[in-house]
């Protein structure tokens, strides 16, 4: 009996240790963290963030967090450096992604609302379980590349069966539920940058003085384990039957082009390339999609009046806008998809011509 209660207590003693170590060694503020030599690089980009005011543990957790997940974690990292098994680059787990996904919710709360209600808060069990999808292209390591860039293995360690028969099944239920192109796929925490409330009085900044984007707007490329910066990131060359397209030189674009990209071909529709051409030729996908939500209710009234230049609401009009099943998308309708004898003239309204004549 004695033994087993002192078994026990050691036991209990060894699991608040844990706790109370991470404690101990937190009250140390980022530098505690950066003693690691793997977490210094981390730390010093942190000191230059945008983030620089938000402690460590508001995004990690810390030693009051009750997940015991993230406390076993921490313990298995002391072991990993007693045994000098520590490397010099290593990543977050899906599980650590899907905390900070949470946590982001804390401060940006309007962002991630609409994030939540988009297509990029899709689902792991939306993406590698569509029936659809999978009968018709074979799944692949790449597809992580998009979808699921933090995730720690390949296909066959999420999926099964890996081919175009099925029935589909995730190995990894827990992350059925989660996004799979959560808030860091887009954006670098650590990046370079100056802090929100610092931009304040940017309205009375000249317009070409003012920031076009967050530094932090970055692609996390997960063979690298890294996030590129969208300053980083080049716009593709698009053809259209082989003509260059004008393309938009809005650096947000070249996230999107990351994952929404032509085929090796570069002509522009092919993959899942939605690049503008004809009427709308020259736009960046900014321009009509909501950076989180990607609505497009909103875009046609930023750039048009009512009317087009043939006198139609260009809302009623016949394209992918109003009605999505038109054979006139509206990435790539040109006048004489509809005109096909030539683009009328402009009709002119005829209570606008009498008061013009009054006048």
């Amino acid at each position: 009996m004695r033994i087993a209660l002192a078994v026990g207590l050691l036991v209990v003693a060894g699991l608040l240790m844990i706790p109370t170590a991470s404690f101990v060694y937190e009250s140390g503020g980022p530098q505690a963290c950066a003693r690691c030599h793997e977490m210094g690089n981390q730390v010093d980009l942190w000191h230059d963030s945008a983030h620089r005011g938000i402690a460590c543990a508001k995004c990690h957790g810390d030693a009051l967090t009750t997940d015991p997940e993230f406390h076993l974690t921490n313990a298995k990292r002391v072991w990993s450096h007693w045994r000098g098994e520590v490397g010099e680059q290593f990543g977050l787990k899906p599980a650590a992604v899907f905390q900070i996904v949470e946590r982001c919710a804390s401060c940006h709360q309007q962002e991630f609302a609409a994030w939540s209600t988009g297509p990029h808060a899709v689902t792991y069990k939306r993406i590698f379980t569509d029936e659809k999808h999978n009968k018709s292209r074979h799944l692949m390591d790449d597809c992580f590349r998009c979808h699921g860039s933090h995730f720690d293995g390949a296909i066959g360690d999420l999926v099964a069966p890996v081919d175009n028969k099925g029935p589909w099944r995730l190995v990894r239920a827990e992350v059925a539920e989660k996004p799979a192109v959560p808030c860091l796929a887009c954006h670098s925490v650590h990046r370079k940058g100056s802090p929100l409330n610092q931009r304040l009085l940017e309205s009375k900044t000249p317009g070409n003085r003012q920031e076009k984007h967050r530094p932090g707007l970055a692609f996390y490329d997960r063979r690298a384990k890294m996030s590129v910066s969208a300053s980083m990131l080049a716009i593709p060359a698009v053809l259209d039957n082989g003509r260059p397209v004008r393309m938009s030189p809005d650096v947000r674009q070249s996230l999107c082009y990351q994952c929404h990209a032509p085929l090796s071909t570069r002509e522009a529709g092919t993959g899942d390339d939605r690049t503008p051409r004809g009427i709308h030729e020259g736009l960046s996908c900014m321009a009509c999609h909501d950076k989180h939500r990607q609505t497009t209710r909103a875009s046609c009234g930023t750039c048009h009046p009512r009317l087009s230049n043939c006198g139609l609401d260009v809302e009623s009009m016949d394209t992918t806008f109003a009605k999505p099943g038109s054979r006139h998308n509206i990435h790539s309708v040109r006048c004489t998809d509809c005109h096909e004898k030539g683009v009328p003239r402009k009709r002119v309204d005829a209570g606008r011509v009498k008061a013009g004549g009054a006048g």
